[in-house]
């Protein structure tokens, strides 16, 4: 099979900048976040609810649904998913 373009892949472009790993995980976390602020309005839920329930601040859910914040940890998206009706699911690949 012949290529259609001839050099490197972005990804590998990525990697040699050093950013490859970075890139993913933001991208990671902007799906999720996505998904979820989704999720909120499917179901009719506003971000006072969800700290309300998370026992934290409206701030920190807006730094949980802000896609450039890749600090936030698995088990705090896991709650705020089961709050949802819906759990984040993940593969090693």
């Amino acid at each position: 099979m012949k290529r259609k373009y001839l050099g490197s892949t972005f990804e590998d472009f990525l990697a040699e900048d050093g950013i490859l790993e970075e890139c993913r995980a933001a991208a990671i976390k902007f799906k999720i976040a996505h998904e979820l602020e989704k999720a909120m309005i499917e179901r009719n839920i506003s971000k006072a609810e969800i700290a309300k329930q998370l026992k934290t601040s409206r701030t920190g859910v807006d730094r949980l649904l802000d896609p450039e914040n890749t600090s936030i940890t698995l088990n705090t998206m896991a709650k705020v998913a089961n709050l949802l009706g819906k759990r984040i699911e993940f593969a090693l690949r």
